[in-house]
Parts: C-alpha cells; structure tokens; sequence
C-alpha cells in the first residue's frame, strides 16, 4: 500500500510526496484540492440555495415517491368511497388536484433554482478548464519551439514540415471563439 501524500502549509498534497497507490501525488493534489473546494461552495451557500438542493433532491428520491403513492392512494380510496367507515370529503378530486398543482408549481421552481446554481458551477468549471487548455496550448507551443532549436543545432532539417511550421503558432482564444460562433450561424437554419 502506498503512502499518503504529505501536506504543503494549505493542506494539500504536495506534487514532490508519495501519494495513495495508484496515484500520481499532482493528481492526488488536484483531487483534494477539487474535494476541498467543494466542501467551501457548499459552506457559502446561501439557505435559500441549500434548501432548494434539499427540496430538490428529496423530491427526486424514492422516498417521495412512495409518500406520494400512500398519500395520494389514501386521498382517492377516502374520496372515492372504497373506505365505507368515513365520509368522501374531496368526492370529485378537486382539492387533491389543486394540491398537487401547488405542488408542482413549488417542486419545478426548487429544481430550477437548484439547475441554475449547478449552471453557474458548470459555467466556473468550463471557465477554469478553459484557462487550463489555453495554459497547456502554450506551454506545448514553447516546447516545440524549443525541440526546434534543439533541432537546428543538431542539424536536423524541419524546414519542409508544414505541420510543425502550424504547430509553432499559439492559439488566439478570439479567432476559435468567433470561427464557432460563426460556423453555428451558418448551420443554424434562419
């Protein structure tokens, strides 16, 4: 079994220490890096947040289900007489209709509240990953630079590759942003 990683004075792993077997110690940093900055987003939550993640996720559990399923089926067997010892007191459905509407109405909001700050985490996510690519296009970008110099000074002839002369150029965010952007115009039917 292999040793667990060192913590730097932020309480990750460092890069330079053993990891958990199997794991590299920079992809175990990155991962308690991730894990820790998760459990800060859910501390800063505001409680209209954590509430609607609650409402949300217990409506989407079993659990709901079957609580509805006995509700609803006690509702409908009182309502519909199949209980002779009591009285029907909703006999056309009515009021069991208008509670779940309200229901509905309350539930759909709960989970769309939910699925906006979940977009706002995907919007964050996508952002970093973003810089990350860009970051590694030019780091890559300087190394075939410098695997070029590496090569004239060992008389290594790249003059006729074409591919390399293209790979040497850093990307511009703008231009690929704008050439999606423009190709989606065009695919897009008006």
């Amino acid at each position: 079994m292999g040793a667990t990683a060192a913590p730097d004075s932020k309480g990750y792993a460092t890069p330079t220490t053993p990891a958990a077997e199997g794991l590299s110690p920079a992809l175990a940093r990155n991962i308690e890096a991730l894990v820790a900055r998760r459990k800060r987003d859910a501390k800063s939550a505001s409680l209209e947040q954590r509430t609607a993640a609650a409402i949300s996720s217990f409506a989407g559990s079993m659990m709901f289900v079957y609580i509805h399923l006995v509700l609803f089926g006690a509702w409908i067997a009182l309502n519909l007489g199949i209980v002779t010892f009591i009285k029907p007191f909703d006999p056309s459905l009515v009021i069991l209709a208008m509670f779940a509407s309200v229901e509905a109405i309350f539930l759909s909001t709960f989970v769309l509240i939910n699925q906006n700050r979940m977009a706002a985490e995907d919007n964050a996510r996508a952002d970093l990953d973003l810089q990350v690519s860009l970051l590694n296009e030019h780091e890559t970008t300087k190394l075939i630079k410098l695997v070029e110099e590496i090569a004239k000074r060992l008389d290594v002839d790249t003059k006729g590759d074409d591919e390399l002369k293209e790979l040497k150029r850093d990307v511009a965010p703008e231009a690929v942003l704008d050439k999606i952007e423009e190709v989606g115009e065009r695919a897009t039917p008006s």
